[in-house]
């Protein structure tokens, strides 16, 4: 369906848990408010949210969390997504520890594409922005997505006085094994600090002071916002998603689902509809609720404006 500026809304992030085996410093630090597991949807729940979001025309699902591989079940989910009716495609966002022990049965279950959260390739830096997570775990992961086959994508947030220095070795990361490593801007969810954050127009052209034949790439390479850059001799791309200085909100085409079941209709805002009032009722029901979360969708996020920004709880809350 469309929302009341005529964007089509066909994409659903559903986020299967608030829980996480790492404590990244900006999404889920140590000391950070857990959700009781009574107030976690069940399975069955999600998937009836999810099929009834399939009739108002939501055709992709990415699931997340927390870290969704940290829910038992989790690969069966995701086989139950893309038996709904409609589904056109399913995607898992992680932090690649427990990936490499789940790909076969994800990629099994049907899962389409997978992105990998990774901001720092040094071993120390690693564990310092994780708080004590395993490099080696995750670059596992990360090979054992791209021996299955299926489309993977690496998300980095680059960050003043930390990681600066890489950019280019995740450049040489996307070429070396034929990805998409996209560079994220900070954003001002929970523990995030966006005066830690670098422009994205700044890491595009420090890489092509190395890489100046980095082309425009027009290609489709998912659903989100993010723009890409490619080297005609290499494989592999470069994406930058520019929440902060290059607003793409005119063409969004998501909501969320949190895994406490509230519809939240845009990132930046407290505003969202709970459906666990109607989760007993019928599908009809939830229909009605999603419909009119897609139409309180705001035009334009704020994250630029201090004052306006209503959203507090921490990124692993709200579903990354």
């Amino acid at each position: 369906m469309k929302d009341r500026y005529g964007r089509k809304i066909e994409y659903m992030r559903v986020s299967i848990t608030d829980r996480c085996n790492l404590r990244c410093k900006y999404c889920m630090p140590d000391g950070c408010d857990k959700v009781s597991h009574n107030d976690i949807l069940s399975y069955e729940d999600m998937e009836r949210i999810c099929t009834a979001a399939s009739r108002i025309g939501i055709t992709k699902f990415k699931v997340t969390g927390g870290e969704p591989l940290v829910r038992v079940g989790c690969p069966d989910f995701v086989k139950r997504l893309k038996d709904i009716p409609g589904t056109e495609q399913v995607t898992l966002t992680t932090n690649g520890v427990e990936l490499e022990r789940y790909m076969d049965d994800l990629v099994a279950a049907g899962l389409d594409a997978v992105n990998i959260s990774l901001d720092t390739m040094d071993p120390d830096r690693f564990r310092y922005i994780t708080g004590g997570g395993s490099l080696e775990r995750t670059m596992s992961g990360i090979d054992a997505a791209v021996k299955s086959g299926i489309r993977t994508k690496i998300n980095c947030l680059i960050q003043k006085d930390f990681n600066e220095d890489e950019t280019d070795r995740f450049a040489e990361l996307a070429f070396g094994k034929g990805i998409d490593v996209r560079f994220i801007e900070m954003m001002p969810i929970g523990a995030g600090n966006p005066d830690l954050g670098v422009a994205n127009r700044q890491i595009l052209m420090k890489l092509r002071t190395r890489w100046p034949e980095l082309e425009p790439d027009e290609s489709v390479h998912g659903n989100g916002p993010a723009v890409y850059f490619r080297h005609p001799e290499k494989s592999g791309s470069i994406g930058f998603i520019s929440a902060m200085h290059g607003v793409f909100c005119s063409s969004c085409n998501r909501i969320r689902l949190t895994s406490q079941g509230l519809i939240k209709p845009c990132l930046c805002y407290e505003d969202s509809v709970d459906l666990k009032p109607v989760l007993s009722g019928t599908i009809e029901e939830i229909q009605e609720k999603l419909t009119e979360a897609v139409l309180m969708k705001p035009g334009q996020h704020c994250f630029n404006n201090a004052p306006k920004r209503s959203e507090r709880r921490m990124m692993s809350q709200i579903g990354g």
